[in-house]
């Protein structure tokens, strides 16, 4: 229960509320002797207890569970995006604009070099995907139809449908697209 920081939540709102621990204690209906020792992460709460915690405290249960982030781990710089290169199709790449693939979405960014495809075979993944042509005219191969998408046009993808994407234009094609769950 230490990884959820849920001792350190508790104390949290308890001075938020300007409480000691013998107040909550007594709100709670625990001793101050355990609330204390919640507290310092040195004994875990049944979900009994936190469920008076959280009465005497008049917060939602699942606040104790929240993890604070940091809003730096939250942004992907430009120049710090994780890629997949491959050179034997001449650069084509993906792009992770998300801090990681541990989300419950992936966002990333497509770059498919003049006259090249994502793959050779229509591929299919477990994941649905929405995806947005922001460079370039594409061809998506999705089931058995070829549609053409321009700058600005979107499509979503359902999971387990076969599609493959290919650059009809003169210029690299720039394709930002979302995946749920993640894939890569």
């Amino acid at each position: 229960m230490s990884d959820l920081n849920i001792s350190e939540n508790i104390t949290k709102f308890r001075k938020e509320k300007n409480l000691t621990i013998k107040e909550l204690a007594t709100l709670a209906g625990v001793t101050p002797s355990l609330l204390s020792q919640i507290e310092k992460g040195s004994a875990n709460p049944s979900l009994n207890t936190l469920k008076q915690i959280s009465k005497a405290l008049d917060v939602q249960l699942f606040n104790f569970f929240i993890q604070d982030v940091s809003s730096e781990n939250l942004v992907v710089r430009h120049n710090n995006r994780k890629k997949m290169i491959f050179p034997e199709t001449d650069n084509f790449t993906y792009e992770l604009l998300t801090p990681n693939s541990n989300s419950t979405i992936e966002f990333m960014l497509m770059k498919i070099p003049p006259g090249l495809s994502s793959s050779d075979q229509l591929f299919s993944h477990k994941g649905e995907e929405v995806a947005y042509v922001s460079k370039g005219s594409v061809n998506i191969y999705l089931m058995n139809e070829i549609i053409t998408l321009t700058p600005g046009d979107s499509v979503m993808i359902p999971p387990h449908v076969n599609h493959k994407w290919e650059n009809i234009s003169e210029l690299e094609c720039e394709i930002l697209f979302a995946v749920t769950p993640p894939s890569f």
